[in-house]
């Protein structure tokens, strides 16, 4: 029974990688879409089920020729074919997958009653024993590749779906955390917004040993120079734990000075919110022309976990702060302001 599962799971992405792939070429070659949005990939055999609810769960399977990676694409139910709509990009943390992570965030739900894709790129073991994003290995160049296989799985959704590409974001946890922002560094004219959840700054280690040492926060990032001030990058949010054991607490702080001092923006003061019976946060914004363009989360009670995420789920606090609400909100004002300029 376990092989006929393994068959079956093979033969989807399979499929789903043929059925994506004559897409690909006929929108390469310019043919005229049609009408009707793509039909959904037969289901994949898998462990446990997405909780998706309505909607579409599709596999595929991006190519690049610096590698291959799956990924899952959640759709929600009444799109206007055609018509663009905004793209999240969620990059899970270690010892997760795509399935773990839509579960634990929910931000399927959220999707489907706000109208946005949302894309969970999946880490190959055989890339990482514990299926972490390699954000780190920069000085082998693996962090580079993975962030070229990446941008083949947006690409290939974009060319696939009805994407709004001047309305994409990302948002990562841990590993995922650190991916994005490398992701966001390196190619900032691609996205519209950042959101790192208990991850670390790009740029403060370059290998395994580095990369636990700045986990750890006794790293920083290297001060920028005069004539990397005010870099376009898009805008960041930063959710961190204060009782974080695997990340530092320290890394958020660290990760929001930088980012603001790349970008120009100056701190205002920092608030403290609560909502309802939820962990209590401290908010510092970094802003520059009245517009926000870096906000720290500090949540002193979470630990690592995804803040507001399921019960019963693994990295997950339902006692925290919603951070997938928070996410998709930053986004959204960054998307809205875009709108009118």
């Amino acid at each position: 029974m376990r092989r006929r599962g393994l068959a079956s799971a093979t033969s989807a992405w399979v499929k789903a990688f043929n059925r994506n792939l004559r897409a690909v070429t006929r929108a390469v070659a310019k043919k005229p879409p049609r009408k009707a949005l793509p039909r959904p990939a037969a289901p994949l055999a898998t462990r446990r089920a997405a909780p998706v609810g309505a909607g579409d769960w599709i596999p595929g399977l991006a190519i690049s020729p610096s590698g291959a990676r799956k990924y899952r694409l959640y759709r929600p139910p009444g799109l206007t074919a055609g018509e663009p709509v905004p793209l999240l990009v969620m990059l899970h943390g270690c010892n997760q997958d795509t399935a773990d992570f839509a579960a634990s965030t929910r931000m399927n739900a959220l999707a489907r009653r706000e109208g946005f894709l949302v894309l969970y790129p999946e880490q190959d073991r055989l890339a990482n024993a514990q299926r972490c994003w390699n954000w780190y290995e920069t000085r082998n160049g693996r962090a580079h590749t993975e962030v070229a296989i990446l941008l083949a799985a947006i690409d290939q959704v974009c060319l696939l779906y009805p994407v709004d590409r001047a309305r994409i974001a990302l948002a990562g946890m841990s590993a995922g955390a650190g991916m994005a922002a490398l992701l966001a560094t390196r190619h900032p004219q691609r996205f519209a917004a950042v959101v790192m959840h208990s991850g670390v700054a790009p740029g403060v280690a370059e290998s395994t040993a580095s990369a636990l040492a700045a986990m750890r926060g006794s790293r920083r990032p290297a001060p920028r120079d005069a004539e990397a001030a005010l870099e376009a990058w898009p805008p960041l949010m930063v959710i961190q734990g204060g009782s974080d054991g695997v990340v530092s607490s320290r890394n958020g702080v660290a990760v929001a000075q930088m980012w603001a001092e790349a970008v120009g923006a100056g701190t205002t003061p920092p608030r403290v919110v609560q909502r309802g019976q939820r962990h209590p946060m401290t908010v510092t914004d970094a802003k520059r022309g009245g517009r926000t363009l870096v906000s720290l989360v500090e949540i002193p009670r979470l630990a690592h976990a995804w803040s507001g995420g399921a019960a019963g789920q693994r990295y997950s606090d339902p006692k925290g702060p919603d951070a997938s609400r928070m996410a998709w909100a930053f986004a959204l004002r960054q998307f809205r302001r875009m709108s009118y300029t």
